[in-house]
């Protein structure tokens, strides 16, 4: 049966509009994606599949073009689309927190970092640097390693800072395995690096470990 035909209450798109997306499952946000699905299956069957193949959202947009056209259904048009939408959230988010705005907010400090870095599938270590009213200077990604870990030079952070002029540093890192909870080497680089920077009257205020579904701050575990 095709979703047209289904009761309006049911249909992802009139869900959507009658009650906003954050209300839709996965599935139901893909089939509105993809619009068609294929022979004798709907677009909401169609999204369920695909989830189900490539075992989540997550993976599912970190396909790649290769991975992503070899589903039947699929193609390079909506390979191409689903970069679009993927590149255009991206870009909202870096204008969320842009130069000059202040953290006021750990929430969305936190959440700005899980979705600028749970997406890589290798190690991604990367700095917020803030002056000294915790206003935002600049965020970059510093170092990037395999799936075991990167390599983080406390030399390479200290002369960033000091080309920043920051006061103040927030570090985050991803985890590729999906959980966020910070290892013993997560914590001894956290401190290593607070003890470079205290040289320069440079303060961390948090490291966060970025995973699939959450993310943990090191300051509230009481590391720093």
């Amino acid at each position: 049966m095709a979703i047209t035909d289904w009761p309006e209450q049911e249909r992802p798109r009139e869900k959507l509009l009658r009650s906003g997306a954050q209300a839709l499952s996965d599935a139901e946000l893909l089939a509105i994606f993809l619009r068609t699905g294929s022979r004798g299956i709907s677009a909401l069957d169609l999204a369920r599949q695909l989830l189900q193949e490539f075992g989540g959202l997550r993976p599912l947009l970190a396909a790649s073009r290769r991975e992503f056209c070899s589903m039947h259904g699929l193609g390079d048009a909506k390979y191409c689309q689903l970069q679009a939408v993927i590149e255009m959230a991206h870009r909202h988010l870096r204008e969320s927190l842009q130069r000059g705005d202040a953290l006021t907010s750990p929430g969305q400090t936190r959440q700005y970092l899980r979705l600028r870095l749970q997406s890589y599938p290798y190690e991604v270590f990367a700095c917020l640097f803030l002056d000294n009213r915790h206003r935002i200077i600049a965020f970059e990604e510093l170092f990037q390693g395999t799936i075991d870990g990167a390599s983080v030079h406390p030399r390479e952070v200290v002369r960033r800072c000091l080309h920043h002029n920051a006061a103040a540093v927030i570090f985050s890192h991803n985890h590729p395995s999906g959980v966020a909870e910070p290892s013993q080497a997560d914590r001894q680089i956290t401190l290593r690096l607070k003890d470079a920077l205290a040289l320069i009257d440079v303060r961390v205020l948090d490291h966060v470990i970025v995973g699939s579904e959450e993310s943990i701050s090191l300051a509230e575990r009481g590391v720093l």
